[in-house]
This record gives C-alpha cells, sequence and structure tokens, in this order.
C-alpha cells in the first residue's frame, strides 16, 4: 500500500455472519462491531469504580447470556475518544448461544443484538451521562459474527485508522459537534502541517511520540498520515488528521496531533515533528492533544484463511527497524 494514499480495502467491516466455525466443540468466537460515544467513559478498559466501556459491554453481556465473559477489543481508546467501528471478540458456549433465541424463533445473533441493546440503553440510564435521552445509550453493539478460531480482534487486525477533527474558524463551530471536534483559536497553517506529516510515515521508533508500557515496542509502521482542510460534506472547513498504521502504541496518535497542531499555530517549525522522531526520547516529547477530537474509525482484517498468521506476525515482539 502507498504511503501517500489512504488505504481502501474490501476487509474493511465485519465478515459474513455465522460463517466461521467453532473454537473447539463446545465453545463458539464471536465477533462484535460497535460504536461508541467516550465523552462518558473512562477508556475502554476495565477499572475498578469507573465507568468503561469495556466494563459496561462485559455486564450487558453476562446479564445476558448469564456466563463470565471476557472481552478482546482492537484498540483500547483513551478515556473521551470516540470509536464509529470498534472491533471485539469474546468466546461463548454453543450452548448458551444456542439458547439465546428462547421461544422468540430469531436467531442468536439477532437475539443477542437485540437483548445487548435493551439492557445496554437500560444501563445507560443508571449510571450514564446526565441528561441522556430515554432508550438511547453512549455505545451500541451494531453487529455479531461467529468467527473461526483464528479469528482475534486484537492480534489479526492488518491496520487501524483514525480521524481527528479540528475546528479553526470561529464561524463554523457547531455546538452539537462540540464533543466530537476540537475547537482552537486562530486559523491553522494546514500546509506547513501537511509537510510536517511527511517524514513520520514508515517503520519508526515512535518513543518520542508513546507512552511505553514496561515490556512493550515503540516500532510501528505508520501507513498514511495527511492534514486536510475539508472543502465538501458536512465537515466542510473543519482541519483533520486522518492516521493509518498497523498498531499504536499508548497515546500515539493524539501525539502526532498535538505536534501538527504545534506546527499549525506556528509554535513549531514543519522540520520539528521529524527531529522529534529522530531523537527517540520522552524528553521534550510530543505534546498530547485532547482525546474529544479523536475517533476510531475503521479496523481492517485479511481473509479468514490468512487470519492466524497474521496473529502470530503481531504477535512478535519488535526490537529494531529502519
Amino acid at each position: 500500500m502507498s504511503q501517500n494514499t489512504p488505504p481502501s480495502s474490501p476487509a474493511l467491516g465485519p465478515p459474513a455472519a455465522e460463517r466461521g466455525r467453532a473454537v473447539g466443540p463446545e465453545t463458539l468466537r464471536l465477533r462484535l462491531d460497535l460504536a461508541y460515544d467516550g465523552g462518558g467513559f473512562s477508556g475502554w478498559a476495565a477499572q475498578p469504580g469507573l465507568r468503561t466501556v469495556e466494563g459496561e459491554l462485559t455486564a450487558a453481556l453476562e446479564a445476558v447470556t448469564r456466563v463470565p465473559v471476557r472481552l478482546t477489543v482492537a484498540g483500547r481508546t483513551d478515556a473521551g475518544v470516540h470509536a464509529a467501528a470498534q472491533v471485539a471478540h469474546l468466546d461463548l458456549p454453543v450452548a448458551v448461544w444456542q439458547r439465546l433465541p428462547g421461544r422468540s424463533g430469531r436467531e442468536p445473533g439477532e437475539a443477542l443484538l437485540s437483548r445487548l441493546a435493551g439492557v445496554l440503553a437500560h444501563r445507560c440510564q443508571q449510571s450514564g451521562p446526565p441528561g441522556t435521552p430515554r432508550g438511547s445509550c453512549d455505545v451500541v453493539v451494531h453487529g455479531v459474527a461467529v468467527v473461526g478460531e483464528g479469528f482475534d480482534a486484537r492480534f489479526s487486525a492488518l491496520e487501524r485508522r483514525y480521524t481527528y477533527r479540528v475546528c479553526d474558524r470561529p464561524s463554523q463551530r457547531d455546538p452539537a459537534q462540540r464533543h466530537r471536534v476540537l475547537w482552537v483559536p486562530g486559523e491553522l497553517d494546514v500546509a506547513a502541517m501537511a509537510a510536517s506529516a511527511r517524514p513520520l510515515l514508515g517503520e519508526h521508533d515512535f518513543l518520542s511520540y508513546c507512552k511505553p508500557r514496561a515490556g512493550a515496542s515503540t516500532i510501528r509502521t505508520l501507513r498514511h498520515l495527511e492534514w486536510r482542510r475539508a472543502s465538501e460534506g458536512p465537515e466542510a472547513g473543519l482541519v483533520t488528521l486522518t492516521v493509518v498504521a498497523d498498531a499504536f502504541c499508548h497515546s500515539m496518535v493524539r501525539a502526532l496531533v498535538g505536534a501538527g497542531l504545534a506546527v499549525g499555530q506556528g509554535r513549531q517549525g514543519p522540520d520539528w515533528p521529524g527531529e522529534l522522531l529522530a531523537a527517540r526520547t520522552r524528553q521534550g516529547a510530543a505534546p498530547v492533544a485532547p482525546p474529544h477530537g479523536l475517533t476510531l474509525e475503521a479496523v481492517s482484517y485479511p481473509p479468514d484463511e490468512e487470519l492466524a498468521a497474521q496473529a502470530a506476525r503481531a504477535r512478535v515482539l519488535r526490537t529494531n527497524c529502519c
């Protein structure tokens, strides 16, 4: 895939329902496709005493299935970050799957979707953001599919795509979108921002753009990084960053945004993001942009027969690059 063109892949989106095979003779693996408004969550990962996407979804699944559930997710989003197309998987006993429809006559997947919607909406009314409209919810499961044992929502993924949205013109600020778009004072130099992004493409050690975790690599392959001002459509006038990589380190996308904004606002020159990358240091690391402007837009996967091999490759710790 060219680093200068955005990706297009038929692998984006869920596989056909019921196409997979059982993980074992008594267990099925299920893929969930979901979306959420991150504003009311303390991130994806379950944390004691905090409302998280994983916590809410796990509680809803366990209420419906009446068995313990463990979720694996494609992207562990930070607090306040949204998702339009998140992917997760779980393993469920075949007997539990088969009894989900009850006497309704529906397919198990359809029954699970319907019952999850009701439980999630009820939980949102009880503990979600104040003022949530009755019957609505800030996390929605759009699809359920039985997949093969080679599918892993995290490690089988080929790439993730995020978009960060910025409004730099007061006349175009939309109050209804203020929780999904960063407002900044003064017009940004988008041309300088676009130029500053080019040296970051490819495989690099992104230590200067990450909050490293013990035992984890900060080497990533950045496949697409584009700052542009939308010229048409519902986002006309907004400045957007589209970023695609095989995977991202903790806070990496928001650090890439922060570096671009520093250039666009004239606080740093166009060469600074590349120089910061080359420094490979946490000293003077890239500033991290606020979370609410960021949305996970898509996760792509290889064909079914390549899922297990991709997962095996992704599990290998990268220790050198370039």
